[in-house]
């Protein structure tokens, strides 16, 4: 296995006195350098005639890599390392947003209208006219980022606690990038049932519904519950988010290798079948994607197989066998799976000018230096690479635009029109192996994506403004 490449998501920022003498922050950033770490900033704190304090950022590997860098310099003469800290955890501490008022309360007369007597005369107007919560309060800006912590991330059943800083991350990247503002919901239950009943009863406060991070299948039933019995969007992130995503840049991708034209007939490999592995493939097949081959960690899902549930049978086909029986004269493998599970000889058994995506994170399904010469494009689920298949580039938008036309449901046309939206972001004369998707940071991405949807929502009859 090679190794990952040192990333922000394993950073330090290590303090230390370092003489004033020339040549000995060389000896740092060499020692840094030998011990594969990734400089960052070097800021002066204090300097003297004996000695600079200096903060040396570093991104690692891992949390063992970080360590072997910080013993590295430990180990340089006359270097004195005065504190040692993660940048990750230094992030979060404290926790990561906060709510602020719109409107000052500095005086009896802002008081008065802020709250009592005057929030009543508003309060009567949304019970004469219901439809007026819309206008008078923060419902058409809100998000309920909804989780029972059972299924973070790639780590597992954490629970509510566990799962509350990623929460916090999804609230910030839809105030970030739409404008939206999310309030984590941690739920102490798993159960089903529970779940469904407390979104219910919440859900007066909220324009959205972001279900996140729970197991399937019950993440299925939830969805579809709330979705029958609520009259605002809800949207399964884990799902609909990466689907949207992965097909944007299947589109492109194949426009790269000059195969769109013949999307029908591709042959496509999905690694993966839980709650994004079915999802990506119920929309491929509504995008025009016939040909595609389901895999779980017991080999292809096939008619011969009687283990499974009611959603892998959606997409069962006739010839079992493993992964690596699938992958043999396929165009494109897309994996939501696990690490290393895809080997160098997998790929080469592939079609001409083989596309692979490898989104498992943080250690996608095959690492992507591996592959160079061999594949036609490759993308994966990390920043650290080209052609990071990002959920960021869907939610906000997709929530932003279905929250301002009050659209009573989430249909499969909005999931379409988003893709639609993503890929031609990035103009056919653009179109490279290492940019088929735009970056995150692409300002037009959300508002792009919140018309289409809306658009969608208008065409399906499903928007209430």
């Amino acid at each position: 296995m090679v190794s990952l490449t040192p990333n922000p998501s394993y950073s330090l920022t290590i303090r230390m006195h370092v003489p004033n003498q020339a040549g000995m922050l060389a000896k740092v950033t060499q020692a840094i350098a030998d011990a594969g770490g990734s400089l960052g900033d070097i800021d002066v704190v204090e300097r003297c005639r004996e000695n600079v304090t200096r903060d040396v950022s570093v991104d690692a590997a891992s949390a063992e890599h970080a360590e072997e860098i910080v013993n590295a310099i430990y180990a340089l003469e006359q270097i004195e390392v005065v504190k040692v800290h993660d940048r990750t955890f230094k992030l979060h501490e404290g926790g990561k947003i906060h709510m602020e008022c719109k409107a000052p309360v500095r005086s009896q007369e802002d008081l008065a209208m802020a709250y009592t007597p005057g929030v009543g005369r508003v309060c009567s107007e949304i019970a004469r006219h219901p439809e007026r919560v819309y206008d008078l309060t923060i419902k058409s800006n809100t998000v309920a980022i909804v989780t029972d912590g059972s299924a973070v991330l790639g780590l597992g059943n954490l629970g509510p606690e566990g799962a509350l800083p990623v929460m916090e991350g999804k609230a910030m990247l839809f105030k970030e990038f739409a404008g939206l503002d999310g309030f984590p919901i941690c739920l102490n239950t798993q159960d089903t049932d529970e779940i469904v009943e407390t979104v219910k009863r919440i859900a007066p406060v909220f324009g959205g519904v972001n279900l996140e991070d729970i197991s399937a299948p019950r993440c299925f039933e939830i969805e579809a519950r709330l979705q029958k019995e609520l009259d605002i969007p809800i949207f399964h992130d884990d799902q609909h988010g990466t689907a949207i995503v992965s097909l944007a840049a299947l589109v492109n991708a194949l426009k790269v290798v000059g195969k769109e034209p013949q999307m029908a007939e591709i042959k496509l490999v999905i690694n993966g079948a839980g709650a994004a592995g079915l999802a990506m493939a119920r929309l491929f097949k509504k995008a025009g994607v016939n040909h595609i081959t389901v895999c779980d960690s017991k080999g292809i899902i096939s008619r011969d197989r009687t283990d499974l549930n009611s959603r892998k049978q959606e997409f069962v086909v006739d010839q079992g066998g493993t992964l690596a029986d699938a992958m043999v004269g396929a165009d494109v493998f897309m994996g939501v799976s696990a690490p290393g599970v895809v080997t160098v000889d997998m790929v080469k058994s592939m079609a001409k000018d083989p596309i692979v995506f490898a989104m498992a994170n943080p250690v996608p399904e095959i690492q992507p230096e591996l592959l160079d010469g061999i594949v036609a494009v490759m993308a994966t689920g990390r920043s650290d690479y080209p052609n990071q298949i990002n959920n960021v580039l869907a939610f906000p938008g997709l929530l932003r635009g279905a929250i301002d036309c009050r659209a009573e449901a989430i249909t499969t046309s909005m999931f379409l029109h988003a893709a639609h939206a993503i890929s031609t972001l990035i103009p056919d004369n653009e179109l490279r192996p290492d940019h088929i998707v735009p970056s995150v940071f692409d300002h037009r991405v959300a508002t792009a994506v919140a018309a289409a949807v809306q658009q969608a929502a208008r065409d399906a009859g499903v928007a209430r403004n």
